[in-house]
C-alpha cells in the first residue's frame, strides 16, 4: 500500500500567544467607540435618506404622504434637470481643479526658493483657503465682480474696456474664478510639501551634469511630484463636488451653474419635495462613491502600493 506524502507548507504560521491576542483585543476595543460613532453619525442618516427617497412626500401636501417606491428615482433620471446639473458639476469641478492645480504648482515653485519675506508671502497666499465660503462669495460678488463698484470692472474701465456684468452674463466663469482663487492655496500646500521632499543631492547632481532648470523640472521634479499631484487632485475634487455657498449666493443656479448640490437644495427647500430631494441625494452619493472608487483604483495607486508604480 503506497502512501502519498504530503508536502510541508512553504511557511509555517507561528502560533499566536495569549499576550498577542490580548494586545489585538485591546487595540480593537480602543477603536470600537470611534467606529460605532462614525457608523451612527453617517450610516443611519443615509439609511433614513434612502427611506425618505421612497416616499411621495411633498410638504405642500402633508396629508398625502405614502410610499411610491422607486418613482422618485425614475423622476431623477428622466427629468430635465439631472443631466444638465451633472454636466455643470463636471464642468465647474473639473475646471476649478485644473486651474487651482496649475496656479498652486506655480506658487509652490516660487515659495520653494529662499527670498526675503518668504514667511509673510506664504501666509498671505494661504489666506483665501481660510476664509468661509459664504464670506468669500459675498466678497467676490460685490467687491470684485459687481458691474458698478467691482474692482475688476474698475480696472477694465480704467484701461478703456467696457464693464462686464460677471454674475449675470458669465455666471459659470465667476464660480470657477472664485473656486480657483479659494482652492489654489490648498493645492499649493500639498505641492510645496512634495517639492521640499526632493533629494537635494539628486538636484545638485543634475546641476553638475549640466541639466538646465527646465530639463531638471521635466525629468526629475515632475515625476517625483506625480503622487502629490494625484493626491491634491483627488482631495480637491471631493471637496469641490460639495460646493454650495458660492452658487447659492452669486448665481442662484442660473447660467449653467446648477450643480447637483444646488439642485438637491432647490428640490428640498424651494420645491419642498422631500422625497425627490432625498432621491437626488442618494444618487449624488453613489455617483461620488463611484468616481472616487474609479479614481483610487486606476489613477491613485499611491494609496494602495505606497507610491510604487
Amino acid at each position: 500500500m503506497t502512501t502519498i506524502a504530503q508536502k510541508p507548507s512553504a511557511q509555517a504560521v507561528p502560533p499566536v500567544g495569549a499576550a498577542e491576542k490580548k494586545k489585538v483585543r485591546l487595540s480593537r476595543s480602543l477603536i470600537l467607540p470611534a467606529l460605532i460613532f462614525a457608523l451612527v453619525l453617517t450610516q443611519i442618516p443615509f439609511l433614513v435618506t434612502i427611506y425618505f427617497s421612497m416616499l411621495n412626500w411633498n410638504q405642500l401636501y402633508p396629508n398625502e404622504v405614502g410610499f411610491n417606491w422607486f418613482a422618485n428615482y425614475v423622476t431623477v433620471f428622466t427629468g430635465p434637470d439631472f443631466l444638465s446639473s451633472l454636466g455643470a458639476t463636471v464642468l465647474i469641478t473639473g475646471s476649478s481643479v485644473v486651474l487651482s492645480l496649475l496656479f498652486g504648482l506655480g506658487f509652490a515653485i516660487l515659495l520653494d526658493r529662499k527670498f526675503p519675506g518668504q514667511a509673510i508671502a506664504r501666509t498671505l497666499l494661504i489666506t483665501p483657503f481660510l476664509i468661509m465660503p459664504a464670506a468669500a462669495a459675498l466678497i467676490w460678488k460685490w467687491s470684485m465682480l459687481d458691474a458698478n463698484v467691482g474692482m475688476i470692472n474698475f480696472a477694465l474701465t480704467s484701461l478703456g474696456f467696457p464693464a462686464v456684468a460677471w454674475n449675470t452674463d458669465l455666471p459659470a466663469v465667476t464660480i470657477i474664478m472664485l473656486l480657483t482663487w479659494q482652492f489654489t492655496p490648498f493645492m499649493m500646500l500639498i505641492l510645496l510639501a512634495g517639492l521640499q521632499s526632493q533629494s537635494k543631492d539628486v538636484l545638485e547632481a543634475a546641476s553638475v551634469d549640466g541639466s538646465g532648470a527646465i530639463r531638471t523640472f521635466q525629468w526629475i521634479t515632475l515625476p517625483h511630484m506625480r503622487q502629490y499631484i494625484e493626491i491634491a487632485t483627488l482631495l480637491g475634487s471631493i471637496m469641490l463636488l460639495q460646493v454650495f455657498d458660492p452658487i447659492a449666493i452669486m448665481t442662484k443656479g442660473t447660467g449653467g451653474t446648477k450643480t447637483l448640490s444646488y439642485l438637491l437644495y432647490e428640490r428640498a427647500f424651494i420645491g419642498l419635495d422631500v422625497g425627490q430631494a432625498a432621491a437626488f441625494g442618494v444618487v449624488t452619493v453613489f455617483i461620488t462613491i463611484l468616481v472616487a472608487t474609479i479614481a483610487l483604483r486606476t489613477l491613485f495607486k499611491v494609496f494602495m502600493n505606497g507610491g510604487d508604480r
